[in-house]
């Protein structure tokens, strides 16, 4: 609940997915996204990826989405495949870096998918959209963290909370 509050407020909040514990803030919020950028160091033009619930959120984030993306989210989702999909009109360009297209997926991890569920139950932040934002929490061309130790270390008090949901299985970014 208090990482739904924070989220919703603007603030960062670090999470645990199936790969690497990832940096959240409300996609469709431009200055919450500032912030993860900020925290990283990392350049505006390097898109983000966005996390959501499920496949049902997909036509938020993207439009014209081929039979074959759909496809490949019953397949994987929940699990670590990023789609690359044309941008809806309301998705800012601070998420896409600049792009006309959008990076989206379901993170398999039980804490990731419980904060993804309530956050889209308790309205989804800016405009209803339901998606975090979330790059691994770390600084920019650093190593990403696979436990909420390392995340703490790393970024220190930019994070507003960090859920630990311990040591991540994967240990490397999505596909």
């Amino acid at each position: 609940r208090r990482a739904v509050e924070l989220l919703q407020a603007g603030e960062l909040v670090a999470f645990p997915t199936e790969t690497v514990y990832g940096l959240g803030a409300d996609a469709a919020n431009p200055e919450a996204v500032a912030k993860i950028f900020a925290a990283k160091g990392r350049p505006a033009d390097h898109p983000l990826i966005v996390h959501v619930a499920g496949a049902a959120y997909l036509d938020r984030w993207a439009i014209d989405i081929p039979q074959a993306a759909w496809d490949l989210a019953e397949a994987f989702w929940p699990g670590p495949l990023t789609l690359i999909l044309k941008r809806a009109a309301e998705v800012p360009y601070a998420v896409t870096g600049g792009q006309e297209t959008v990076g989206v997926r379901v993170p398999a991890h039980p804490l990731a998918l419980d904060l993804m569920r309530a956050y889209a139950q308790a309205g989804g932040g800016r405009g209803g959209m339901c998606g975090i934002a979330a790059p691994s929490a770390n600084r920019f061309g650093r190593i990403s963290p696979t436990d909420a130790v390392h995340v703490r270390e790393e970024l220190g008090d930019a994070v507003a909370l960090v859920l630990d949901g311990g040591a991540c299985n994967v240990g490397i970014e999505s596909t």
